[in-house]
């Protein structure tokens, strides 16, 4: 296994992390046991996770995989060997303490209480804020209208964590979902205002999404607050198994597929099968090829790999031992150049045409009661892209 300092903090975090979030869900807690056995066996020694994983995110998945590593941790009596990330959930679930505005002193207290708890932990390495409050374009829209400044509370919120980080309860914060405004600020604060530091950034970063690489590289390098790339295989699409429109059973898409569209275009079907093809040419898996290219980077810290298998976290954790040749990332590069972010192109569908699909998935919740993932729905389709276009 390689390492990285973790921002400008002295530990040591694997070049691989392990991300959990199917744990609960797709992975039964006798399977995730054995995953991150497998990990800790293999050298990896970084965990993240989530309060409101299970994933896809519900009432009743909500604290599931937290619950799972701590009865993991507390069963093995390993504390001291892992590294453990978590996160608070940004706004917009409802069954989260009502779904307004987490970043309070309130709200953070208790979240970190729970997780604690659910750890069965004293502290959390690594405390990250899931996605901004203010209207941000935090899970990058492609038809997002800027408006950095809608809701600014970032000095606040790093006062509220050096409170918990004084106390012992986190040792270090970091980001997710955020914008390269949104990160020099937390760090042109933390300098002049003797508050915490973000050492890292936990974005999504893939060959069909290399939109980090525009403007948050350039501040992770100069400023040492390096990527935690997640979706590396964007959402099992360059893994290649759904390739030619299969949808393996018990795959991602076969049992969640209307909450995993960001990768579905035809735009990134072309760029995968292009991918695909230099995987074959220089016989290296395409799970394994889009890895290690994301290892490569000098901007990433850690590569969140997940998995619902123990053979695919055995191929994910073997992805960092390939390097890649500089004719093969020309030629990644190459196909990047002639198919730039193919994962959030709409492809132009206006909201009619989308309307029946709308229709039924809205009728499917309502049949079965779901009021809570209906109105997480109806807030993704119609309150979020409203809202990018006020201006506050």
């Amino acid at each position: 296994m390689k390492f990285n300092k973790l921002g400008n903090t002295g530990l040591n975090v694997s070049s691989i992390c392990l991300g959990t979030m199917t744990f609960g869900a797709q992975v039964n807690e006798k399977d995730a046991f054995e995953q991150m056995d497998y990990a800790t066996k293999k050298g990896v020694n970084f965990i993240d996770t989530a309060e409101m994983y299970a994933s896809p995110c519900t009432k009743e998945s909500f604290g599931k995989t937290e619950t799972i590593i701590g009865d993991w941790i507390k069963k093995k009596g390993n504390r001291k060997d892992i590294i453990l990330a978590s996160k608070i959930s940004g706004p917009g679930q409802p069954w989260i303490r009502g779904g307004g505005l987490q970043y309070t002193k309130k709200n953070i207290s208790i979240a970190i209480e729970g997780s604690l708890k659910r750890l069965k932990t004293d502290y959390i390495d690594l405390y990250q804020l899931h996605w901004p409050e203010r209207n941000a374009n935090d899970f990058g829209q492609s038809d997002y209208t800027f408006n950095e400044n809608s809701l600014n509370n970032f000095e606040s919120i790093l006062q509220i964590l050096k409170k918990f980080v004084d106390d012992g309860k986190i040792r270090y914060i970091g980001i997710s979902n955020e914008t390269a405004e949104g990160l020099n600020a937390y760090l042109k604060l933390s300098k002049t205002s003797d508050l915490p530091r973000v050492v890292s950034i936990q974005n999504s970063y893939n060959l069909l999404n290399r939109t980090f690489e525009n403007k948050l590289a350039k501040i992770s390098i100069n400023e040492n607050s390096g990527l935690l790339a997640y979706s590396p295989l964007a959402f099992g699409f360059l893994t290649g198994k759904y390739r030619n429109k299969q949808k393996p059973k018990g795959s991602r898409l076969q049992l969640f597929g209307d909450y995993y569209t960001r990768y579905s275009s035809k735009f990134s079907s072309l760029a995968v099968e292009e991918y695909f093809k230099i995987s074959e040419k220089y016989k290296i898996s395409l799970a394994q090829l889009s890895l290690a290219f994301i290892n490569q980077q000098p901007f990433v810290t850690s590569n969140i790999i997940g998995a619902t298998t123990i053979d695919q976290l055995k191929e994910n954790i073997e992805s960092i031992d390939i390097n890649l040749t500089s004719e093969i990332i020309s030629e990644l590069n190459l196909i990047h150049k002639n198919n730039p972010n193919p994962y959030n192109n709409q492809e132009n569908k206006s909201f009619l045409k989308k309307f029946p699909s709308y229709f039924s998935i809205a009728t499917k919740l309502i049949l079965k009661g779901n009021w809570n993932e209906l109105g997480c729905k109806l807030n993704k389709i119609v309150v979020r892209p409203v809202k990018n276009f006020i201006k506050f």
